[in-house]
């Protein structure tokens, strides 16, 4: 596994780690081993087992393959969603961002 230049925070480290337990009980809960997710999901096991112990450097898509393949990424629709995000939309419905235009007064005077 590549060392990231910076460490991750705790937080995301301890969400990343959550998320692995889930695919993992996701997974035995259907009595499938390992193998049979990786299978399922067109993954290695290294990679499943990569996914199961959080690990921050596994790609996106191998994520979105097993969770797939357990039947559970239509979850995945309100992550990032813009409907769900109350900063952006507090924002964006503010004058925060917005150009202010001061308007002169023409003079006709040449």
């Amino acid at each position: 596994m590549r060392t990231p230049a910076r460490p991750y925070p705790d937080a995301l480290i301890a969400q990343a780690s959550a998320l692995g337990a889930r695919v993992r009980a996701a997974r035995t809960r259907r009595g499938w081993r390992v193998e049979d997710l990786a299978a399922r999901a067109d993954l290695s096991t290294k990679s499943i087992a990569a996914i199961e112990r959080g690990d921050l450097g596994t790609g996106f898509g191998a994520y979105l393959r097993a969770l797939w393949a357990l039947g559970l990424n239509e979850q995945i629709d309100v992550v990032a969603d813009a409907g769900l995000d109350h900063t952006g939309l507090t924002l964006e419905l503010g004058a925060h961002g917005r150009r202010v235009r001061v308007r002169r007064a023409t003079d006709n005077d040449f």
